[in-house]
């Protein structure tokens, strides 16, 4: 069952509960006991609710929930085991709950009760303007009078049909029966009231029926959908699964206050827009293709898709027929002088009164102009360029191909002085000036500006030609011949996502553009030259049009229809106006970061916690059109400073919002109309505590603690760096002391050290003066031998004297007194180094150490070269030296 409160929220009962829809949005109450709910109610402020052994009533709370009240626990004892409440109806004060035993009748006022128990099973309640009925199986229709069940009639037919509903009409009742369709009850006569649904009916099991605010009657079967019949009786829709319904089976309906017909199916929810100023055709078969144009033509309404082309009788039920020969694609359907030219994919043809001729089979044709000033002629743009049609004998019948223009025309328009300017998608716009005749052009001129782009159309309008693409709209400067971008029809695609630059311009003069998310037409306001917009808020993906393939056509002074993919719709843009709805803020939840949202009041201003700040507002206008959505604005004072863009989502969430105070704003438009109100809701983010008044003041106090504290350390803290400054740099002057006595010292070392050098100098060149002594006094000893034969005494005393003065003992003596001086402690050193050294050897590391050749060394040691080599040989080997360490190295390293 279905139902609907003031707020314009619809309500279903649900086998997982109550179901409730705003709009835009779904909430889902969970029955009381967990069962199925079977039925629902609005009444007044209430929502009531029957389920297995349960029926109550759900309040709206503060927080924009609903909250259950049982009724039935006031009244556990008295309700029948396994009872279920399958219908709730209301009179004045009364609300009634129907079971399939008995009847519950509970007072609002005074929350009473009074039951009444049928003899037999109850199949169902009704409520007429002034009366409660109800049937029972085997005994007839009753009415409720005085809280007690009185018979009405208990016709045969009434006794052994299940009745549907019952309506009032002014002879008295109008009763729908299951299966054997309507009957009047007029006092106690019942007669047939015969519909053209009958046969249908009979076959189909009527489950559900619903009188319409226009006075026809909403019926709906168990297997053939739903029928809607005049109060004549006849057949006004009939809408089945092939036409749209989600299935056949509709087990209730309701009617809303904006007229839209509710259907409760086995499976799903519908919503039927009756009243809808736009209507669509499904070609649920595939017969038809894509439509691409559309045209009235003498009382027929044909179509051309990329099938072929198609048509009816206009406004009637009647199924599209073929018109045989047009397989194929359709581009375009032009009226001219009484004749309708089909544009096509093979060429031109002509049709009339349903069939086709075709008078131009050379080249595919895309679209049709006429010749200024001449009425005998048209152009036709083809695929390889433009052709003349003309007039003769009240035939029309190809003339020429204009030559020197071989590109496909798509797009072309035709001013006064025979200048032609098309469009190519891929090479852009192209300006051509037709000789007098139509025969030929003289070349052609490729813009530069504007560029060529995908989907771009030209098309004149208002007397101008205008070029529209993916950069803009620019219109044609017919003086200096170049486009210039018009400001007012380019803000369409600034404004709102590019999907297609088709023009269309209808009879009325009104300029037709497409855009994502709208359908736009411009047309000249009757106060002045200014264009005029208006805005259809259906988008690209609910007509589900072939981009840059889009295509409108007037049907009549307000009608349209609009191409598809499967089908059309039709559009009254003078009905385009609906009441005027509220938008209102559904919900409103916060919550703490990575935590779950909690609801808040709608009805006070809130007032949440600091880091309660990320906030999730919830809003909707009640409408359930099929076609144009409603769009919001919001603005959040505080933290924004202007409106958001118009958008149909109808949710946003604020994140880490800072303290303050806050007003959150939402206003709506609908069909192009914005609605009278703007709902608000202001609220506050509180403080954190470490940031209020109390603690600011803390905060001042303790930071003037803190200041002095720091005061204090600062100062001791530099006193301290400054005495260890000090310290430092009284250490830095002793070691400056220190490096100067180093230096000092160094200087004395290498004074010392150069001493050294110039002794050792001194004992070599001693030495060596001590050896050129002795071999100076050797050579002299031995010409004095020579001379000692004679016998001469002097001579052999001076022999003596020179042997006394070259002893090889003394000049060791001296020589190694002079280099002990010279190098104290080395031949100690090398002593203790080498103990088994004898003195000779000591010797002979003395004058290595002084860097002495062999040669110099043999006659210090008064021996040969040769023994010296030798005694050098030896005294490696008492060193134990590696082969590779130098023996004179080795003694000056000592």
């Amino acid at each position: 069952m279905i139902s609907q409160d003031q707020q314009h929220y619809v309500y279903f009962a649900n086998n997982d509960g109550l179901l409730e829809f705003n709009g835009s949005t779904w909430e889902l109450y969970a029955s009381p006991n967990e069962t199925i709910v079977r039925s629902v109610k609005v009444i007044g402020n209430n929502v009531y609710t029957g389920s297995y052994m349960e029926f109550g009533f759900w309040k709206r709370q503060a927080n924009g929930k609903l909250k259950y009240t049982s009724l039935s626990n006031t009244i556990k004892s008295k309700i029948l085991d396994d009872e279920q409440f399958w219908n709730i109806l209301n009179y004045d004060q009364w609300v009634i709950f129907q079971s399939l035993n008995r009847i519950y009748i509970y007072d609002s006022k005074t929350g009473n009760f009074k039951i009444i128990a049928a003899s037999n099973s109850i199949t169902k309640s009704f409520r007429t303007k002034n009366s409660i009925y109800f049937q029972t199986i085997n005994e007839g229709l009753f009415e409720i009078e005085s809280g007690k069940g009185r018979l009405v009639s208990n016709n045969p037919v009434l006794k052994n049909n299940r009745i549907v509903n019952v309506f009032s009409i002014d002879e008295g009742l109008l009763i729908q029966t299951q299966l054997n369709g309507f009957y009047k009850l007029v006092g106690n006569d019942l007669s047939k009231f015969s519909t053209e649904a009958d046969s249908q009916l009979n076959d189909s099991s009527v489950y559900s029926s619903q009188l319409l605010s226009d006075g026809s009657y909403a019926l709906g079967t168990i297997s053939n959908g739903i029928f809607i019949l005049t109060k004549e009786g006849k057949i006004k829709y009939h809408i089945y699964q092939s036409k749209g319904l989600s299935n056949n089976t509709a087990l209730s309906l309701f009617e809303d206050v904006d007229k839209n017909l509710w259907v409760g199916l086995d499976n799903g929810i519908n919503c039927l827009n009756l009243q809808s100023p736009i209507q669509n055709f499904v070609d649920n078969t595939g017969n038809l293709g894509t439509i691409y144009t559309s045209k009235l033509y003498n009382g027929k309404l044909y179509i051309g898709t990329n099938q072929g082309l198609f048509c009816k009788e206009y406004q009637t039920d009647n199924e599209f027929k073929f018109v045989n020969g047009t397989k194929g694609q359709v581009w375009s359907l032009f009226e001219y002088d009484g004749t309708l030219f089909c544009g096509h994919d093979s060429g031109t043809f002509i049709v009339d009164d349903g069939a086709a001729r075709n008078i131009f089979p050379k080249s595919g044709t895309w679209k049709f102009e006429t010749v200024p000033n001449q009425k005998g002629l048209l152009l036709q743009g083809n695929y390889y360029g433009i052709s003349v049609l003309e007039k003769v004998d009240n035939q029309w019948r190809f003339r020429n191909k204009i030559k020197g223009f071989d590109y496909s025309a798509r797009y072309l328009e035709i001013t006064n002085s025979l200048e032609v300017y098309v469009s190519h998608e891929y090479k852009g716009v192209f300006r051509l000036q037709l000789d007098n005749k139509l025969l030929k052009t003289g070349g052609f001129t490729t813009y530069v500006t504007p560029q060529k782009g995908k989907n771009a159309s030209l098309t004149k309008f208002n007397n101008a030609i205008y070029y529209a693409y993916k950069e803009g709209i620019f219109k044609l400067n017919a003086k200096t011949k170049q486009f210039e971008k018009d400001k007012l029809l380019s803000s369409v695609f600034e404004k709102d996502e590019y999907t297609s630059g088709k023009l269309i311009v209808d009879n009325s003069n009104k300029i037709w553009l497409f855009s994502k998310n709208y359908i736009h037409y411009f047309s000249l306001s009757k106060l002045s030259n200014q264009l005029k917009q208006n805005v259809i808020p259906i988008p690209a993906s609910l007509t589900n049009s072939m981009l840059g393939f889009e295509n409108i056509s007037q049907i009549s002074n307000s009608d349209y229809l609009i191409g598809t993919t499967d089908g059309y719709y039709t559009m009254n843009i003078n009905d385009l106006s609906f009441k005027n709805y509220n938008v209102s803020i559904s919900n409103i939840a916060t919550n703490k970061l990575n935590e779950a949202l909690e609801n808040r009041s709608i009805q006070e201003n809130g007032s949440f916690k600091y880091d309660d700040n990320n906030i999730t507002f919830s809003y909707t206008v009640p409408e359930y059109n099929k076609y144009i959505n409603a769009e919001y604005q919001f603005l959040l004072e505080g933290f924004q400073d202007e409106w958001s863009e118009w958008s149909a989502k109808p949710t946003v969430n604020f994140k880490n919002l800072p303290s303050g105070d806050y007003a959150f704003k939402v206003r709506a438009k609908f069909a192009n109309s914005s609605l009278d109100n703007t709902a608000i809701y202001s609220f506050s983010i509180r403080k954190p505590w470490y940031a209020t008044t109390l603690a600011i003041f803390i905060y001042l106090i303790l930071s003037l603690i803190v200041i002095r504290f720091i005061h204090k350390t600062y100062k001791s803290y530099y006193q301290k760096q400054k005495e260890k400054l000090i310290e430092e740099n009284n250490l830095l002057l002793e070691i400056k002391e220190l490096e100067n006595e180093q230096e000092i010292m160094r200087v004395r070392n290498e004074q010392l050290s150069q001493d050294v050098d110039a002794k050792s100098r001194e004992l070599a060149v001693s030495t060596m003066s001590l050896n050129s002594k002795n071999e100076l006094l050797a050579f002299i000893k031995e010409d004095l031998k020579k001379t000692t034969d004679d016998g001469n005494r002097s001579i052999k005393s001076v022999i003596s004297t020179i042997n006394k003065n070259i002893t090889e003992d003394d000049t060791w003596s001296v020589f190694k007194e002079a280099f002990d001086n010279a190098d104290k402690d080395f031949l100690k050193k090398i002593k203790l180094a080498h103990p088994l050294l004898t003195p000779n050897d000591l010797r002979l590391c003395a004058y290595l150490r002084l860097n002495l050749s062999s040669k110099e060394v043999a006659p210090l040691l008064n021996i040969s070269v040769r023994s010296v080599e030798i005694k050098r040989y030896r005294l490696r080997k008492k060193m134990d030296l590696s082969h590779e360490q130098g023996l004179v190295e080795y003694i000056l390293a000592v």
